[in-house]
């Protein structure tokens, strides 16, 4: 990938307001930048052209195949739940996924982590009696 290209996206970014110059450091001549991210995560508008299927699509994109001895866990459940229970449950995801890193980047593998609650398009059958 050619310098160019690579300062391109950057200026992209920096424009849209998703990373900012976090430091400078003069280098033999030249002078390095470092940007950082404006968040820890965003929050994408339900009135976006772009919706949840944002993160979910990038997320495939970049799943790679589990090897054996790398821990690795996906599941999908259907839950019924109240509003209430909704939003404690969406309380505590929302606590978890920010938890800080355990290890400084560069230094371990990368893991992604996609958490998503979402009202679900399935039928809502009625209890089972018993018969």
């Amino acid at each position: 990938m050619s310098k160019g290209t690579i300062g391109y996206h950057v200026r992209v970014l920096r424009e849209a307001g998703l990373v900012r110059l976090a430091e400078t450091r003069q280098v033999r001549g030249g002078t390095e930048q470092y940007f950082a991210l404006v968040s820890h995560g965003f929050k994408v508008h339900q009135d976006a052209a772009v919706g949840p299927e944002f993160p979910i699509n990038a997320a495939l994109g970049e799943i790679l195949p589990s090897q054996p001895d790398q821990p690795s866990h996906t599941v999908l459940r259907r839950l019924c739940l109240t509003n209430s229970e909704a939003h404690a449950l969406e309380a505590r995801l929302r606590t978890m996924a920010e938890e800080p890193h355990l290890t400084a980047p560069g230094r371990g593998e990368p893991y992604g982590l996609l958490v998503s609650l979402f009202r679900a398009a399935v039928p809502n059958l009625p209890p089972d009696d018993g018969s």
